[in-house]
């Protein structure tokens, strides 16, 4: 372990003590061999003056003072209103956009070194004071030259070094847990310490989250569901992001949107829409929804329009991911359980002698609760806790490519509760999905994706000659084989063979894999050229 890791545990007892955080854990109903650590801390045997904050803002204050990486986890759960008391959740909301901000002057300094030019030769206007902080970077708003009203987002400084040593702990615990814990093992706890990694390394890339801006801008242009901010290329670098200012309530001032007669049963229902839309029609998701990085225009009130700000931490998933997916949730929605025990099976996420009844039995016990009822009534933490016991009952695995999807579900689910808690959220999905599944086997998908397939027939053939020849002709001093002197019936035999094995495989395949099934475009090119070669 590396001196600066150790140096920035010391620092996190430090701020534990400093804001009694031991005694918000101690406070809970703990078992009697967790409570008992306490006698473990020495500083808990030593005179301390009591803190004139409330618990709220302790852990807040608390989690401000370790950085970015303890920042976005109180952002995460700021928004599970249903999981925390509301005094805690009131004040873990002011991590949102409400971290207090570095030093404005350094600011200006690193925008004038990264654009190579002061402030004052690019901006007509610039302010001084920030608009906005978080936890990666800081905004200012100000004005171009040519008239546009923007804002500038820069990256604070020094934070490569802290984030690093809070990674270095993390990969820690992950691996002891790995080592330790089959049930630990199940849940690749190494894995999803890399994913985080890097994820939050990009973050601090203002260029890869231009890109990731215009890129969502041009899925939803001319969208009434979603309007994301223009970026001013010429002026975005590294560590400074320059992009349109919006105007607009933030997703969370429930009373500012009551004024202005907000249709808030269409915006909880716009915002399951606009989910599933970035993770099936495009594959491209914004996962970092916490309600300090979503407006409401106010342009059209009886029919909102999100603004979404703050691309750092994009998702996408695989065709194979968004298929297996689909199939999962499609079933799910019918209450198909053993269907989606099969999907379970089949994929591997569960061992392939797992008993079909059984953990269909078990799918059933977890999710049939959930159905039929408002999303205030429903306790996702608690089917959580119920599908992990699941899981570890049947040695299922968690999928780490899917922990942001699962994040992102986690603060949607969060801001529909605080949008219109009678959001139905399975209602509001499944004709999505439906629409969704039908586009997916139109008959013009499936041309288009045939076409796609075809183009590249000549190629794979070229391919599985070359292959087949390097392979069938001996080198110049070898004696040829046997087989190879009699009029290569084997390999026509062969060829036969693969001709019927790729049509039984590419006629059998289920309608969403049928036109991506390589290994039988793969067979079909190889026996054709083995059966008319001469």
């Amino acid at each position: 372990m590396k001196l600066l890791a150790v140096r920035r545990l010391l620092r996190i007892q430090r701020v534990v003590i400093r804001y009694r955080l031991d005694d918000l854990l101690f406070d809970l109903p703990l078992p009697w061999w967790l409570a008992s650590l306490r006698l473990l801390m020495p500083w808990r045997w030593l005179p301390r003056k009591p803190l004139d904050l409330s618990r709220g803002a302790r852990l807040r204050l608390a989690l401000q003072d370790l950085g970015p990486i303890f920042i976005k986890f109180g952002q995460l759960l700021s928004t599970r209103r249903d999981l925390l008391p509301a005094d805690i959740a009131d004040e873990l909301m002011l991590l949102q956009d409400r971290v207090p901000p570095f030093d404005p002057q350094k600011a200006v300094a690193l925008i004038e070194e990264q654009l190579g030019a002061k402030v004052g030769e690019i901006f007509s206007r610039f302010d001084v004071e920030p608009l906005a902080s978080a936890s990666v970077a800081q905004v200012h708003a100000a004005r171009l030259k040519s008239g546009e009203e923007v804002v500038v987002k820069v990256v604070r400084p020094g934070l490569k070094p802290v984030i690093a040593q809070d990674l270095a702990w993390l990969f820690l615990i992950a691996r002891g847990a790995e080592r330790v814990s089959a049930d630990a093992r199940l849940l690749h706890p190494v894995d999803v310490v890399s994913d985080y990694e890097k994820t939050i390394y990009d973050e601090l890339d203002l260029l890869r989250e231009a890109a990731n801006a215009s890129q969502l801008r041009r899925n939803f242009e001319g969208s009434d569901m979603m309007y994301v901010p223009q970026v001013y290329w010429d002026w975005c670098r590294p560590k400074v992001l320059v992009m349109e200012r919006i105007y607009g309530i933030q997703v969370t001032d429930l009373e500012t949107l009551a004024d202005q007669r907000t249709d808030m049963k269409m915006l909880a229902e716009r915002g399951v829409e606009i989910f599933f839309t970035q993770v099936f029609r495009d594959s491209f998701f914004h996962a970092d929804m916490h309600p300090g990085n979503i407006f409401v225009s106010t342009v059209k009130p009886w029919s909102p329009q999100y603004i979404a700000i703050d691309c750092g931490i994009v998702g996408s998933l695989t065709p194979k991911d968004q298929d297996y997916l689909a199939r999962n949730l499609f079933a799910f929605f019918k209450r198909d359980y053993r269907r989606v025990a099969q999907l379970h099976i089949d994929s591997g996420w569960v061992p392939a002698q797992t008993k079909l009844n059984e953990f269909e039995a078990a799918i059933r016990t977890v999710c049939e609760p959930i159905f039929e009822k408002p999303l205030k009534d429903i306790s996702f933490g608690q089917v959580l806790m119920r599908l992990f016991q699941t899981a570890r009952r049947f040695n299922m695995e968690v999928q780490p490519q899917l922990v942001l999807l699962q994040k992102t579900l986690l603060n949607i689910e969060g801001l529909g509760r605080q949008l219109y808690p009678d959001l139905d959220l399975w209602s509001t999905a499944q004709p999505f999905l439906e629409r969704w599944m039908r586009e997916r086997v139109s008959p013009k998908t499936l041309l288009q994706n045939l076409h796609s397939q075809v183009e590249q027939v000549p190629h794979l053939a070229n391919m599985t000659r070359d292959l087949l020849e390097r392979m069938s002709q001996p080198h110049r001093n070898d004696p040829p084989a046997p087989w190879q002197q009699q009029d290569h019936w084997a390999l026509r035999l062969l060829g036969a063979v693969l001709l019927g094995g790729g049509a039984t495989l590419a006629a059998g395949a289920e309608p969403l894999t049928a036109v991506t099934s390589w290994p039988a475009w793969l067979m079909l090119a190889a026996g054709l050229y083995l059966v008319v070669r001469r």
